[in-house]
C-alpha cells in the first residue's frame, strides 16, 4: 500500500511547482517520486476546475455509494437466501390469509 502523506505536506509540494519550481527538483528535495508529485500537481489542477476530471469530493462521494450499494446488494441476498430457506416463496394453503 503506498505511503500516506500528510495534506499539509501534499499542499506545501504543489504549492512549489505552481510557484515555478520543476517537478523533478520539487520531488527530489522531498525525497518523493516524481509520479507521485505529478498526480497530486494533476489533481489540484482538477479540483480548482482547470482541466476537466473528477473532483477529490465528487470521488470520495462515489466511493461512499458505491460502498453503500455493495452493503445493500448483500443485504438484498441475505434476505432472497433467508426467504428460500424459510418457505416464503412456496405456494400458500388455501384460506391463508398473511
Amino acid at each position: 500500500m503506498p505511503k500516506a502523506y500528510p495534506a499539509e505536506f501534499r499542499h506545501r509540494a504543489i504549492a512549489l511547482v505552481r510557484a515555478g519550481r520543476k517537478v523533478p527538483v520539487v520531488a527530489a528535495d522531498l525525497q518523493i517520486s516524481d509520479a507521485v508529485l505529478r498526480r497530486w500537481v494533476r489533481q489540484d489542477r482538477i479540483d480548482k476546475g482547470e482541466i476537466p476530471g473528477i473532483a477529490t469530493a465528487e470521488s470520495a462521494e462515489l466511493r461512499k455509494a458505491r460502498k453503500r450499494i455493495r452493503e445493500l446488494e448483500q443485504e438484498l441476498e441475505i434476505l432472497k437466501i433467508a426467504s428460500k430457506f424459510l418457505g416464503e416463496e412456496a405456494p400458500h394453503p388455501k384460506g391463508f390469509t398473511r
